[in-house]
């Protein structure tokens, strides 16, 4: 399937409400507004003919390009050089702040900086995936596209009072606007797309949009300039740092898996799933992460989602059920899987979903992540309050009785319950915090039922979860499968990193889950997940295989792993779920999980590098 840009070909914005993503010739072909999880406004990257995008390019037959980000900031600059000219599309999102509102803008500024050179302009929305129509009113100063519901996406141009630029405008029979700008050397002008605006299409000045600009700067430059981080890879570290904050919906502090859906782990595959909402596994990372480099605000405002969680899960009557596994940002769990049968999906991989049909899913690892995030928070002086430990004593309470079941595990496989060793792992990971939390706090807590529930998930996986064939842990009982899940026993501390049992299982996974460096999450066809197809490296895997061989004393091996998979980012540091045989990056874009591994691994790994 060919007019497809690699999914690494992308840069991302945001405004910590919502996200898009830009192509490197200037495309923004992702864009839902006014959320993460609403409805797509630019959406070619998963339909090229139905999917709406808004396009900034050369008029010219050929031209190279290359994008970089601002040094130390979220703003994108995508480079356009011809014999002619060369010219920059530079594109932000004005940060929105933590109050929730509908107002977002995208800032598209065009400039010439060489000689001189012609752009060609189309805004072409379509609205709700594009189930809706719109109707197109263009003014003297922009344009306004009005959907059936009464979503209004407003553009206004940037530029100086008598100037006809931006005016040469043409539609089309779909109600797209197209225009045409021609500039020289050190001229510059463009577009604000603006969604609920509060008035008409108007002329922004130079100068208002260079004040915008500024505040920009100054905003991402002052938020990074928080970070402790002086470790080797500092440049990959903050890079993956901006890149998480700007996933981060700043209302709630609730941190997306990805900002895009059902981009495929395989072309042509069925593994498409959107990944706009929040893992309770996956922002329970975070807390690792952010509290590593010092971002002590960010940590605080999800721990305080997490603890909505709890609270609401132990119910007014201390009824407690499980917690799902993800939630939408503001904490709401309706997360019902559709599939839009009229979009084609990115290179022809269909179906594509919209919602999550895993997030009932029964994963009891998520105790033993969330328990350890707040634990984390902890020892950093973010305290659990009174009524935050009664909802955990009723969620602990609810574990102790269920932990031994089968679930459907880590990977959210579609094949069935299994006893997980992972989920196993993590349970144990649970009660061993929350002793840790009862003790040093003096809190009333069911210690001797937690204890004994601690010591048999700990007895359990070293018979059951041990297979004596492979000499190493494996995915599930009963099984020789082995799932590189398990690489963060040594890391959360169920096992000690010099322990025999555990070198035998890091070599059993370097011989059949590490392919040069890079690291599958299991083998579906020895352990069959219910799905077609086939997966690349996982690449969340690869930085948690780097964490462990530093922390089992194997530092330049480590070192090797970590500078290989850097070589794997995009040309702006940027990581997917996935890479494929060939280094092409695969699933959605960019992922949180992968970034904050980075972090995890990078900080292990340098001190690991400075004791030698």
């Amino acid at each position: 399937m060919v007019d497809y840009p690699l999914i690494e070909n992308h840069g991302l914005l945001g405004d910590l409400q919502t996200a898009a993503l830009v192509t490197t010739d200037g495309t923004v072909d992702w864009l839902c507004m006014p959320r993460f999880d609403s409805p797509s406004v630019f959406g070619s990257l998963l339909d090229k003919d139905k999917g709406g995008h808004c396009t900034v390019r050369p008029l010219h037959p050929t031209y190279a390009t290359k994008q970089l980000y601002l040094p130390d900031t979220a703003i994108l600059v995508t480079r356009f050089m011809t014999e002619a000219g060369a010219g920059e599309v530079l594109d932000f999102m004005p940060v929105t702040g933590t109050t929730v509102t509908e107002r977002h803008r995208l800032v598209r500024m065009v400039r010439c900086v060489r000689g001189s050179m012609t752009f060609e302009i189309v805004v072409a929305p379509r609205f709700d995936y594009g189930r809706q129509g719109h109707r197109l009113h263009i003014t003297e100063h922009g344009a306004v596209f009005a959907a059936q519901d009464g979503s209004e996406l407003t553009v206004h141009s940037v530029r100086e009072p008598g100037d006809d630029r931006l005016l040469d405008v043409l539609t089309d029979l779909q109600n797209d606007l197209h225009l045409k700008l021609t500039l020289q050397a050190g001229e510059q002008r463009g577009l604000v797309l603006e969604w609920a605006a509060d008035g008409p299409p108007r002329e922004m000045r130079l100068a208002e949009y260079e004040q915008i600009f500024d505040d920009s700067v100054h905003y991402w430059r002052s938020w990074l300039g928080q970070s402790r981080y002086t470790g080797r890879w500092r440049e990959a570290v903050e890079r993956s740092a901006i890149t998480l904050k700007l996933m981060t919906y700043a209302p709630s502090g609730a941190l997306v898996a990805a900002p895009t859906a059902a981009l495929p782990e395989q072309l042509g595959g069925e593994r498409n799933w959107d990944y706009r909402f929040t893992w309770i596994r996956d922002a329970s990372f975070s807390v690792y992460a952010l509290l590593g480099l010092g971002f002590t605000e960010e940590a605080t405002a999800f721990i305080q989602w997490l603890g909505d969680r709890v609270k609401e899960r132990a119910g007014s009557e201390g009824d407690s059920g499980p917690l799902n596994i993800m939630y939408k940002v503001d904490g709401s769990s309706d997360l019902t899987e559709e599939i839009l049968p009229h979009w084609e999906g990115y290179a022809g991989s269909a179906p594509v979903r919209i919602g999550n049909g895993a997030a009932t899913q029964l994963q009891l690892d998520i105790y033993g992540e969330a328990l350890d995030s707040i634990c984390c928070a902890h020892r950093h002086g973010l305290q659990l309050g009174h009524r935050g430990w009664n909802a955990l004593l009723t969620n602990l309470d609810w574990l102790t009785d269920h932990w031994d079941q089968p679930e459907e595990g880590l990977w959210e496989t579609r094949g069935g319950r299994e006893h997980f060793t992972y989920g196993r792992v993590m349970s144990w990971v649970a009660f061993d915090r929350a002793l840790r939390l009862a003790r040093s706090n003096g809190r009333p807590s069911d210690a001797a039922r937690w204890e004994s529930a601690r010591d048999a998930l700990y007895e359990q996986v070293m018979t059951k979860g041990w297979s004596e064939n492979r000499q190493a842990f494996v995915q599930h009982y009963g099984s020789d499968v082995l799932d590189s899940s398990l690489l963060r026993m040594a890391t959360v501390g169920f096992i000690t990193p010099q322990d025999t049992m555990w070198a035998s299982s890091l070599d059993a996974m370097e011989q059949e889950l590490v392919s040069d460096s890079l690291v599958y999450r299991y083998n579906p066809e020895a352990s069959p997940d219910g799905l077609r197809g086939s997966e690349g490296t996982f690449s969340l895997c690869t930085f948690m295989y780097v964490d462990a061989l530093a922390r089992a004393g194997r530092a330049e091996r480590a070192r090797l792993a970590f500078e290989k998979m850097l070589g794997y980012a995009n040309h702006l540091g940027l990581y997917s779920e996935e890479i494929d045989p060939t280094g092409r990056q695969l699933g959605n874009f960019p992922q949180a999980f992968t970034h904050l591994a980075l972090i995890d691994a990078a900080i292990t790994l340098n001190e690991s590098l400075n004791s030698h």
